[in-house]
Order: structure tokens, then C-alpha cells, then sequence
């Protein structure tokens, strides 16, 4: 029995090389994919989106917060991947009554490139782990800031207004962006009233394409209310996914860069 210190300070066990993986974070499930564990994974949430196909071709065990624990005990898995934020506590307590859960707690790029070399190391795929880290780190070295640090209010939800605190794994992009993410000074994910919005006036808005599916109309909702700002629709995955996905976001950033310098 092999035992596995997961990024919560949990000791977790391993009888051997995982064959049976459930995936319960789609950034996570992306990740085991491009670690070439396809043939390993048995199932997916219903948001696990990448690659597309395995909501077609792996079993669907219920949302990241609504997971159909009967379900996920039948398949008999050999290896549960969760995370602390993602998941619900209560669903992880009771999935390692059965089976190893191994949980991520990743608040920046460091957390992140920590959790695929320990992922890795369970199963067996340091090697792909290995050049996959070092390409990340190698577009994010890359990555030219903009000259000009803007001020920017990202947005995470609508009813209530939902922004990001400095602790959090999007604000770390932010930063390595190059934006000032005016609400790092608070934790987590704050609720921000209207005149709050307003007093800090923004030069940009980001209005997350997740988790709440933010769209054209928000934007002219918000024009109201940050005035002066510049406001656009984001893809929140190259914001909040922290697994392989991460090789895409610093060309996603320079795009983002571009056309704000062009207007």
C-alpha cells in the first residue's frame, strides 16, 4: 500500500497503479486525458466538457456538487479525484468510505503545477507530467504583461454580483495577465453591490463565461453601472482551469491584450 499526501494535508492510500479513475472536476478530467489515461477513466460529471466525447463514451455520475454516490460505488472505482473547492465536503466524506479520494486545493499556477506532478505520480504518467509542466511554464515565462496595469472587475455571477478575492486561482491569472484585479484585497468570491461597482470605477469589465454563462445583454446591463469602463465577455475557462488547459491561457491573455490596445 503506497500512501499519497493530497494537496489538503490528507493522507490517502493506494494499493497499486489506478485503472478505475473517476473524475469529479472537469479541469481535473482534461488533465487525466492529456496525461494518456483515457483507457483509465470510467467517469466524468456531466461538466466535464473536455474532450467533448466523454459525455458520450464515459459514465455520467451526476454535477460536481450532485454526485450520484450509488452510482459512483457500482463502477468500483479504484481512484476518485476531487477537489476542495469544487466538491462538496459531505460527497467526499462518503465516497472514501469506499474508495481513495485524492483532493486538490489550488489557489495559484504553483498549486497547480504541484497537482499534476502529484496526479502523476499516482499513476504512473510522470513522464508526460513532466513535459507537460515544463511547456507551461515555458508559454507562461513568455508571457509579455501589458505596459499598463488596468484595473479590472472580474465578474463570476449576476443576481448577486459575484467578484473574486485575492486568494483565489483567477485572481493568480489575473495577475499573470497583467490586470489589477480590483477586489484582491477581499477573499474568496465577494458579493459587490452596485455602488460599490460604481465607486471603484473599473477600466475593464470581465464578465466570466462561468459558472455563470454571462452574454451580450449583460453587457449593455453593466454599461449602466461601470460608466467608464471598457466591458467583455471573457472565456472563464483560461481563468479558472488549472489543468493542462493552462498551455492555452497565455495566448488567450495576449489576445485579451490586443484587443484592448487596439480600442
Amino acid at each position: 500500500m503506497a500512501e499519497y499526501m493530497d494537496q489538503c494535508q490528507r493522507i490517502v492510500g493506494i494499493s497499486a497503479i489506478p485503472k478505475r479513475i473517476i473524475s469529479i472536476v472537469p479541469s481535473q478530467t482534461s488533465l487525466l486525458d492529456t496525461l494518456g489515461l483515457d483507457q483509465h477513466i470510467i467517469g466524468v460529471t456531466k461538466f466535464c466538457v473536455h474532450p467533448s466525447e466523454y459525455l458520450l463514451t464515459k459514465e455520467i455520475i451526476g454535477g460536481t456538487k450532485t454526485l450520484d454516490i450509488e452510482k459512483i460505488r457500482a463502477l468500483k472505482p479504484d481512484l476518485i479525484i476531487a477537489n476542495k473547492e469544487e466538491n462538496v465536503q459531505e460527497q467526499i466524506d462518503a465516497l472514501q468510505e469506499f474508495c481513495p479520494v485524492w483532493v486538490s486545493d489550488i489557489s495559484n499556477l504553483t498549486d497547480a503545477l504541484q497537482m499534476i506532478s502529484q496526479i502523476a505520480e499516482i499513476t504512473g504518467t510522470q513522464a508526460e507530467a513532466l513535459e507537460l509542466t515544463a511547456d507551461i511554464e515555458l508559454v507562461f515565462s513568455n508571457y509579455v504583461k501589458p505596459e499598463q496595469k488596468l484595473r479590472v472587475l472580474y465578474l463570476i455571477w449576476r443576481k448577486p454580483y459575484m467578484s473574486v478575492g485575492g486568494d483565489t486561482f483567477i485572481h493568480d491569472m489575473l495577475d499573470r495577465a497583467g490586470f489589477d484585479n480590483i477586489f484582491g484585497h477581499l477573499e474568496r468570491y465577494p458579493v459587490i453591490d452596485l455602488d460599490l461597482m460604481r465607486a471603484e470605477k473599473p477600466d475593464i469589465v470581465f464578465l466570466s463565461s462561468e459558472p455563470f454563462p454571462f452574454a451580450q445583454k449583460h453587457i449593455e446591463e453593466l454599461e449602466a453601472i461601470c460608466v467608464d469602463a471598457r466591458i467583455l465577455l471573457v472565456d472563464g475557462e483560461m481563468f479558472s482551469w488549472y489543468g493542462s488547459n493552462l498551455l492555452k491561457a497565455p495566448a488567450y491573455f495576449e489576445h485579451l491584450k490586443q484587443i484592448i490596445v487596439s480600442k
